[in-house]
């Protein structure tokens, strides 16, 4: 892999140098109560509280060194080039299954009038109907039909989730099937920017996973443990084929990648991906919901002796083992959050206590609100900064569901 390329993530826990996020918008608004399931909320979350919140998240990277980029941002930059206005365009009207209605001609017309600005809010916080102009007569017998849904386009509310869509892997970037349709078109616009920001994309990056492929597996589910290994979880979003699929992208490809270490965690959505539970602290520390430990398998996948394009799986005996086997180290901690106690655990578990974002070896980003499974961090020489986060969590999720590293330094 040339050096030219942009990404460089080889560890979970290296320097954070340059992250992609998404600051919430217009999208929050438009989540109502008959809509929260499909959209994979639980509540209504405080718009202007959620903003506040994630301007502290940010500017506590900016603090440590981190350069910021924002979603939206680079999506409004692409879209001021006219091919790939009109390329997205188009592929978002047969995403959406608009190219199918009978009034597609007027919001395609509406939607190509349209400045960068305004189109990418648009992509992201959604098209309502009342915002097209046509005749009575013109509308579709599916606009009649489905008319208490108000949207052409749907809002993209997940999205400062940006853990999930794409995932850096050493020089190359994994850009996810996501499993629900409710955030598969994030996917399809970070394909977009991944290809064509010029301050990203180079002709060296590679591509370990395409968003068209009908195999589930999500960034959350993928953690960078060394230059060699990658654990993906196994778990309600990220299917045994997906991760298949990745790793023989990986050990086919020019990665430096000798391993996937698989962890399946339980299929239920108080756990969701694998990041809910487990993350990486330091170069040999990590935190775990208490428990989760004895439900888990674990798997080890390398490329067949026989042919590269061959997978060998072995099971494995335990996580730490597991671990101190794949990063060759005999002083693997596994710290349980809340202190170890099941009900602080718990508690403290639906608001993410367990999702810490490493922004350098021993330095995790992690909720105020989780007062035990900080102070058990602290305790066990792991540094923690902490951010608000009251109305942020209301979306199931923490520091590292909200950030998609894309450069770290090197473990020394």
């Amino acid at each position: 892999m040339s050096k030219t390329s942009f990404y460089n993530i080889t560890s979970e826990v290296g320097k954070l140098e340059a992250v992609l996020l998404h600051r919430p918008g217009k999208e929050l608004e438009r989540l109502t109560p008959q809509y929260l399931e499909e959209l994979l909320f639980d509540d209504i979350p405080w718009l202007g509280k959620m903003q506040e919140e994630h301007d502290m998240f940010a500017e506590s990277l900016r603090k440590r060194g981190c350069k910021v980029y924002y979603y939206d941002k680079l999506l409004e930059e692409i879209l001021r080039n006219n091919d790939v206005k009109k390329a997205l365009i188009q592929e978002m009207s047969q995403f959406t299954g608009i190219d199918k209605l009978k009034e597609s001609d007027a919001i395609l017309e509406y939607l190509g009038s349209k400045t960068s600005v305004d189109l990418a809010e648009i992509f992201i916080a959604g098209l309502h109907k009342n915002e097209i102009n046509y005749k009575k007569e013109n509308r579709s017998l599916s606009y009649y039909i489905t008319d208490d849904y108000p949207f052409y386009i749907n809002p993209i509310p997940n999205l400062y989730f940006t853990r999930d869509p794409g995932a850096v892997i050493g020089h190359g970037v994994s850009i996810n099937s996501m499993k629900t349709s409710a955030r598969n078109r994030e996917t399809m616009i970070l394909s977009y920017i991944n290809k064509f920001h010029t301050e990203i994309s180079t002709t060296e990056t590679s591509q370990w996973y395409d968003y068209k492929n009908a195999d589930a597996i999500e960034g959350g589910d993928i953690l960078v443990l060394s230059e060699t290994t990658v654990a993906v979880g196994c778990s309600a979003r990220t299917s045994p084929e997906g991760i298949e699929k990745l790793a023989e992208n990986l050990f086919i490809g020019d990665s430096t990648v000798k391993e996937v270490l698989v962890i399946q965690i339980p299929f239920k959505r108080a756990y969701m991906h694998l990041d809910t539970v487990f993350t990486m602290l330091d170069v040999n520390k990590f935190t775990i919901f208490p428990g989760i430990e004895n439900e888990v398998k674990v798997f080890s996948i390398t490329p067949s002796p026989d042919s590269r394009s061959a997978l060998r799986i072995v099971p494995k005996d335990n996580l730490k083992k597991a671990l101190g086997e794949s990063l060759k180290r005999d002083d693997i901690t596994i710290i349980q959050s809340g202190g170890g106690d099941k009900i602080t655990a718990a508690r403290e578990q639906w608001n993410d206590s367990t999702n810490t974002l490493a922004i350098a070896p021993g330095t995790v980003v992690t909720y105020r609100r989780n007062q035990a499974s900080n102070e058990t961090l602290r305790q066990n020489g792991v540094e923690v900064v902490e951010i608000e986060g009251s109305e942020l969590v209301r979306g199931r999720g923490g520091p590292r569901c909200m950030s998609m590293p894309l450069r770290r330094s090197p473990i020394s």
